[in-house]
């Protein structure tokens, strides 16, 4: 199997274990996965503005190569979209329609402008695959948040 099927086999698993989470009762939404740490609710939100920021940054570095692309402060995302009123409904269908953007981007781009270069504002020098894989681990990290906290 090559490199590319393998992300995009776990782009479309994190994706599909993603989505039935959003599906969860507010009891389950509401638990988390320690003390002080996000609920269900806030990790899908952040999952799917999440999102949003790596569609914008992997597209940027395909358009413009050797940019430089920001951190995103995920603290004061949550704070200032207010994580605790947000709509589900509308985070579930950013996050299936950007993650679906993102798999298309990365069939075309990975492995044919994989070595692409920027720098990322907090970790240094990065490629294009380098931030493709970031993605499916990101979500997979979460994930296991959200797994954590179901089992609490």
């Amino acid at each position: 199997m090559s490199a590319i099927d393998v992300l995009v086999g776990e782009l479309e698993r994190t994706r599909d274990e993603t989505l039935r989470y959003f599906d969860l009762g507010d009891d389950d939404l509401a638990r988390t996965y320690g003390p002080g740490k996000w609920s269900i609710r806030y990790v899908l939100l952040h999952l799917a503005d999440s999102e949003v920021v790596f569609t914008e940054r992997l597209r940027r570095v395909i358009s413009e190569p050797t940019m430089v692309v920001w951190y995103y402060d995920q603290d004061a995302w949550a704070k200032a979209l207010d994580y605790s009123t947000r709509s589900l409904d509308a985070s579930c269908t950013v996050y299936y329609a950007l993650r679906g953007a993102i798999i298309e981007d990365a069939r075309r781009h990975y492995e044919r402008d994989g070595a692409t270069e920027f720098v990322h504002s907090k970790s240094g020098l990065r490629t294009l695959k380098d931030e493709f894989d970031k993605v499916a681990a990101h979500n997979e990290h979460h994930l296991g948040h959200i797994r954590m906290a179901l089992q609490r």
